[in-house]
């Protein structure tokens, strides 16, 4: 592991507390600290700090700030994600849910279509794909969580 210490995001007063962008810059500063209080490795470290870095140049807080920072939480994400298979909370959820619409839910409305001659009746498996997404979702985020690999984060 590493000594390196990640990069404080900037605090940004201009910013208004009644506006969406400070709940998502409120929500990646958490997620900041949380990865800060973890011992992770150099090279994602490096990574971190570099989005941080870029984050921090942006000077607007209109289109550019907030671009860069949804650019910022998702490289962030995909790479804690990918590199070390520690997921923010709800991660699963979110992924499958989507996942379940279209991967289950329309073939699921097309056999109920194509069944009863009836191609309206393709929306009735959207809604039972994504529950199928949300269960499957639920359970790996349930199993991340068992694992210790879940941030105490809700982005």
């Amino acid at each position: 592991m590493s000594t390196t210490k990640i990069v404080t995001p900037n605090p940004r007063e201009d910013i208004s507390p009644d506006t969406k962008l400070y709940i998502k810059y409120a929500a990646f500063n958490s997620l900041i600290s949380e990865l800060a209080s973890r011992e992770l490795p150099e090279n994602v470290l490096s990574t971190i700090n570099g989005e941080i870095e870029i984050l921090n140049a942006i000077l607007d807080t209109d289109k550019a700030f907030k671009k860069g920072l949804g650019k910022a939480k998702n490289t962030i994400i995909k790479l804690l994600e990918k590199e070390l298979k520690i997921v923010p909370k709800f991660y699963y959820r979110r992924l499958w849910m989507v996942l379940g619409m279209t991967v289950f839910g329309i073939p699921i409305g097309l056999s109920f279509g194509a069944g009863t001659g009836n191609y309206g009746m393709l929306g009735v498996g959207i809604p039972i794909g994504m529950g199928i997404g949300i269960a499957v979702g639920t359970e790996m985020d349930r199993k991340a969580e068992v694992e210790g690999r879940q941030l105490d984060v809700d982005l």
